[in-house]
């Protein structure tokens, strides 16, 4: 290796393994049986003789780490991403891991190689998720491969002025005269500095080659659930007081569409149509066979129409406040409504509150209290009757998208109910219990949600292609669409909270590349009514040895991918097999790892470094409501968590999966970030343990979805008051849901790394602060936090157990 060149040359990573190997046999011949036998990062780079070829993180991510021995194994900060073995000028340009990353950093060059390391090869993709800086790039010509149609990208390979290779299939292409000038720099002749061939995120504005037809309108349907159960739940008033106060924020332009429909036993439609002094109500009794009353006034333009829309949202609540109906005709309500939106397309958004009773989809209880914590087996996650799908994939081919919230107190079948918002690329939101006055936290939870829905940017008409290197092939899509063909999926709906994940595979060896990419190319009309294309491509390097693929596993992507797997298996199979083969995934790696790599210990349970965290990751997955056991469940919560799991993207999801613990009581600016004139404190990372936690201190948990800030009995009085705003401990409410705006420096910092946290995601979480139950012989929060994942020993147990099953 060292005579081959006078260029210093990447160290073979089995020589990586043999310096592990003398290291430790050094150790044997000394007779010395220390407490940590594996060599840390300093005597590795040391072993290493200094050479710059090896990643001094590469070094680290395959440092032994007998998971008996260590306890300690979380960063002080959220776990990053692994960066891939590429050069600094690839590196640069290479697609952020925030909208595009692999669970292999570091691809095998054949399916063998990878069935050896026995970890699975995937993509985890959030396509449209808001971006601070997103080049847009208008041309006449938008240059791609002419045999793979790949959008040229940074990692084509320019032979010279005239022709570049695809770094997908290989051949070799023309420039085009146009690209030849560089509109950035205004000079011609230097096409490899164009923004597509500098950026790996960009956005074409598409030519009229790339419609069907012309570009739709924005429009919204919403299909409002008024029965006596949604009259008690109280959501409309404040529904309607959402849109009134975002109306003009709704995206779209000039041409924007809205319409309106209410369903109890009967569907009433609204007649919107300018002119009119008031809004008219048409009802429609017979929901056996559901019928459009008109056709040219239902769905209306809004800027002409939007006094009566103001009209209607304000007499909107009163209109149905006595009203005694318990029946739901929710089938017959979207069956018109897709009539409703058949010429133009959009979304129809849905609320809902009960088990639908009447017409078509109608639904039957399926749910069993007494077996919600059984461990025999989880019944009915698949849908009872196939008309939501069969509705929603009319919706999807007509690029209608279908958005379902669920304000239920009672079972209301979302396994069945979800199907409509599956297959038509829409989104579910899920607030259990929910009641305007007796459960402030959902009602607030509700009107955050909801905000952030009615004025997030949105795509129509959407599809999104995903392309490899030859030589891999896709295997499997998860999340909301309709896949159109093996690698195109019908969204008629795009928004920047939805990710995907796709399991990928090894059909050709990989022999002759030395780098694999990948490209997602997502087609859409914007809200202002223009097609554009925004594509993400991804470069990674292939290696033909078992170890680089371990130094360069995403363990954090792995963990995402089989949960949207375990979730798939639990319901063409069982819950039990899902929960096994997330066991087994963790019983394979590290057999894996011991029999091929690993010859330092024979005893303990030993990974890579760079996969620590997978057991507990796993552990933490199968206590989640979709995949737990022994533990009362309600079948609707399991299912939404389900939908969740196939939806969110990645960021989102571990923070549910392994929540965030902070200690907030000692919090500094040691190590703060300066971001706009603004100090954010960063205090550690703490395990998700009781013993972690202390009654003399504050610690917040952030769940994604909500954050726990717990006060212990014993807090420091100058932070009950300081940040609080209390007196003393006694004196702090029950039901404390914000933080108050002190000017004190405690609470400025406690406020800046909280809103920092916020600032970070797509929907906002709520707040609850807790106190410490001394009177619990295991106070909530504690209990809280055993639940996301450790459970006193069970980490150790689960370990034990694990080690079990790799010895036989």
């Amino acid at each position: 290796c060292f005579r081959a060149s006078k260029k210093q040359r990447k160290l073979p990573t089995n020589s990586v393994v043999v310096i592990f190997k003398l290291i430790h046999n050094f150790n044997e011949t000394q007779g010395s049986h220390r407490a940590h036998p594996f060599p840390n990062l300093s005597q590795l780079s040391a072993a290493l003789g200094g050479l710059s070829g090896v990643p001094e993180l590469e070094v680290e991510a395959l440092r032994p780490v007998n998971l008996l021995q260590e306890r300690n194994l979380l960063p002080p900060r959220p776990l990053e991403a692994p960066e891939p073995n590429l050069s600094a000028d690839l590196k640069k340009v290479n697609c952020s891991p925030q909208t595009f990353r692999c669970t292999l950093t570091s691809i095998p060059q054949t399916q063998a190689l990878l069935n050896k390391a026995r970890l699975p090869l995937g993509l985890v993709l959030h396509p449209f998720r808001d971006l601070q800086q997103l080049p847009v790039i208008t041309s006449n010509t938008i240059v791609r491969c002419r045999f793979c149609r790949t959008y040229i990208n940074p990692f084509v390979t320019f032979l010279d002025q005239r022709r570049w290779k695809c770094n997908l299939c290989y051949r070799v292409n023309d420039v085009p005269d146009e690209f030849m000038y560089n509109p950035v720099t205004r000079s011609y002749g230097e096409p490899h500095k164009r923004p597509e061939v500098q950026n790996a995120t960009v956005e074409f504005i598409a030519s009229s080659d790339y419609m069907l037809r012309p570009p739709q309108p924005a429009a919204y349907l919403f299909v409002l659930d008024v029965s006596h159960n949604a009259v008690e739940a109280g959501y409309l008033k404040y529904f309607c007081e959402a849109l009134l106060d975002k109306l003009d924020k709704l995206p779209g332009d000039a041409r924007t569409k809205v319409g309106f429909l209410t369903f109890d036993n009967t569907v009433h439609f609204y007649n919107l149509q300018e002119g009119l002094s008031q809004p008219q109500m048409l009802v429609v009794s017979d929901v056996d066979d559901i019928f459009i009353p008109s056709h040219d006034s239902l769905m209306v333009n809004l800027k002409e129409s939007k006094e009566l829309v103001k009209d209607l949202l304000t007499s909107l609540p009163a209109m149905f406040s006595q009203s005694k109906e318990t029946h739901s005709a929710l089938g017959p309500a979207l069956q018109a409504a897709l009539k409703l939106m058949t010429p133009t397309g959009g979304r129809i958004s849905v609320f809902q509150t009960q088990l639908p009773s009447l017409g078509a989809g109608a639904l039957q209880s399926r749910e069993e209290p007494n077996q919600r914590s059984s461990s025999k087996g989880v019944q009915h996650l698949s849908p009872a009757t196939d008309f939501y799908k069969k509705l929603a994939l009319d919706c999807s081919g007509l690029q209608i998208g279908v958005d379902l919230f669920l304000l239920s107190s009672q079972y209301a079948d979302l396994a069945s109910l979800a199907c409509i918002s599956k297959y038509s690329a829409g989104s579910v939101f899920s607030y259990p219990s929910f009641h305007h006055i007796h459960n402030p936290a959902q009602l607030e939870k509700f009107q955050k949600d909801l905000e952030r829905y009615l004025t997030r940017k949105i795509g129509f008409e959407a599809v999104m292609r995903i392309r490899c290197t030859k030589g891999l092939s896709i295997h499997t899509f998860h999340g909301n669409f309709f896949v159109r063909s093996t690698d195109l999926l019908s969204l008629a709906n795009v928004n920047p909270d939805s990710a995907f994940a796709v399991q990928m595979s090894i059909e050709d060896t990989l022999a002759d590349s030395s780098l694999a990419c990948f490209q997602a190319a997502l087609l859409y009309t914007s809200c202002k009514g223009k097609r554009r294309i925004r594509v993400h491509t991804l470069c990674l390097p292939v290696v033909n040895q078992l170890t680089d693929v371990y130094a360069g596993a995403d363990v954090q992507a792995i963990t995402c991918l089989l949960a949207n797997m375990a979730i798939d298996r639990s319901v063409s199979s069982s819950l039990s097999d899902a929960r096994d083969a997330l066991e087994n995934a963790v019983v394979d790696l590290i057999s894996a790892y011991k029999s091929n790599v690993s010859s330092l210990q024979t005893s303990g349970m030993v990974v890579p470094a760079g996969l620590r965290l997978f057991p507990l990751y796993i552990l933490a997955l199968l206590k989640q409501k979709a995949l737990r056991t022994d533990t009362s469940t309600r079948l609707d919560e399991r299912i939404f968590s389900m939908c969740e799991f196939k939806t969110q993207p990645l960021q989102q999801l571990m923070r549910m999966v392994y929540p965030d613990l902070y200690r907030l009581d000692n919090i500094s600016d040691q190590g703060a970030l300066h971001l706009n004139d603004s100090v954010v404190p960063q205090p550690p990372l703490l395990h998700l343990s009781a013993e972690r936690l202390s009654r003399d201190g504050a610690f917040l948990m952030d769940c994604g979805n909500v954050f726990y800030l717990w006060i212990g009995k014993c807090c420091n009085e100058m932070f009950v008051r300081d940040v609080l705003g209390c007196p003393s401990y006694s004196s702090i409410p029950p039901n404390m849901g914000h933080l108050p705006e002190l000017d004190t420096p405690l609470s400025e910092r406690v406020r800046a790394f909280v809103d920092w946290l916020q600032d970070n995601r797509g929907f906002s979480s709520n707040l609850h602060v807790l106190k410490d139950d001394a009177s619990s012989k295991l106070p909530f929060f504690q209990q809280l936090v055993e639940d996301r994942s450790e459970s006193g020993s069970s980490y150790q147990d689960f370990l034990q157990h694990i080690q079990l099953q790799v010895s036989k």
